[in-house]
């Protein structure tokens, strides 16, 4: 058996080595490192990927974030609702930009944010929610752009964890994760589905005048050359991975029903275990149908019951099996986020969620040898 890893970005290397090769060639031999035509052809294509109007290249996931704030206009003490269950980058935006996080508690099943805490929380200063993503699919936007509507708040997603996956709203209409909002933001960080070889992020929207200010915003606030009309940032994707990505770009849908194969075969080993909760598909399905195109799975992560979780971890480190726990501690008791707001009686599943989740090795790479050993080193262990 091959060594396994979280992430095989060699391995997917391998697989399409040649267009990553020659892409990478023609920015070095165009010299155009910096907004070339390989950044510019990026855009274009994930535009028609995602079917959304205007996406805007940026330097990595969490300037894409706040460069999403600036772009609408937010003022310090103005209060974002987001989930207490995530990546710290999500609220960092939030407090760099003086305004005012608010954090709420999320899902037990799909840890997304929970919209029912989200309504609890909105109050006059409320102008933002920031639905995260998590681990591979949409938080439940039917009733997050229903609060919206009725409040006039802004919805930015947050969908570094999610690029691909989709969204059926009650009615059947379809849509791809980050062009539901009034704007969005996503990361290529390397382990993501669609990971460059560096830093890389970018922002979807439908608005024109939204887009506009924010191409100005990423570029030190130009539209034209030593003009700058809007305070902007440095921010922008350099060629060199825009080539990386747009090598890898078609085949994202590819690699993703390569993750979510990889789940099916994992929550099939575990289904019958009381110790051992599997992921569960924002649609309901009993474990991964095989039509699922709601989950991509960035990660798979399980619950683990009866306080194993941490002895868990420890065994497999001692079997070379890698594993991560997201997140091991809520944002709310983040000694930068701490604030006297909170009530501990507000985050019942978080609180809990950190004391049991296990993220398991998944990537495009694999193999059912590796699968079938993970799964067995699992429930030998759990079932002692």
């Amino acid at each position: 058996m091959k060594k396994i890893q979280m992430v095989d970005l060699k391995g997917q290397y391998e697989g399409i080595k040649n267009n990553v090769d020659v892409s990478i060639a023609e920015v070095l031999d165009s010299s155009a490192f910096i907004n070339g035509p390989q950044v510019h052809a990026f855009q274009n294509e994930l535009e028609a990927y995602l079917n959304v109007e205007h996406v805007i290249p940026c330097a990595n996931g969490t300037d894409a974030l706040q460069i999403c704030m600036m772009g609408l206009g937010l003022q310090p003490g103005d209060e974002v609702i987001t989930a207490d269950f995530t990546f710290a980058a999500t609220v960092e935006v939030i407090a760099l930009l003086n305004l005012t996080p608010v954090l709420v508690d999320v899902e037990p099943d799909t840890f997304n944010i929970d919209p029912k805490a989200i309504e609890k929380a909105i109050t006059p200063k409320t102008k933002a929610i920031v639905p995260v993503h998590l681990f591979g699919q949409c938080a439940n936007m039917d009733a997050i752009i229903e609060l919206a509507d009725k409040h006039g708040l802004y919805v930015i997603e947050d969908n570094a964890q999610a690029i691909g996956a989709t969204h059926t709203f009650k009615d059947g209409k379809k849509q791809k994760a980050g062009t539901i909002g009034h704007v969005a933001s996503t990361s290529f960080f390397p382990s993501k589905n669609l990971g460059c070889y560096g830093d890389g992020g970018a922002i979807f929207t439908n608005d024109g005048d939204l887009a506009h200010t924010i191409r100005g915003m990423v570029n030190h606030g130009m539209y034209k050359r030593y003009h700058h009309d809007v305070i902007g940032v440095n921010s922008r994707l350099d060629s060199i991975q825009a080539a990386v990505l747009r090598a890898k770009l078609p085949n994202l849908d590819v690699y993703n029903e390569k993750r979510r194969n990889a789940a099916r075969k994992y929550s099939m080993a575990f289904k019958d275990n009381p110790d051992i909760i599997v992921p569960k598909t924002v649609n309901g399905c009993n474990g991964i149908c095989d039509t699922c195109d709601c989950h991509v799975f960035h990660q798979y992560t399980l619950r683990i019951l009866n306080g194993k979780r941490d002895d868990l971890v420890q065994h497999l480190n001692d079997q070379n099996v890698p594993c991560g726990v997201y997140y091991p501690i809520p944002l709310h008791k983040q000694k930068a986020y701490v604030d006297d707001r909170y009530n501990e009686a507000d985050f019942p599943i978080t609180n809990q969620l950190v004391k049991e989740v296990i993220s398991l090795p998944m990537h495009t790479e694999l193999d059912d040898e590796q699968i079938e050993f993970i799964t067995k080193t699992i429930i030998d262990f759990v079932n002692n």
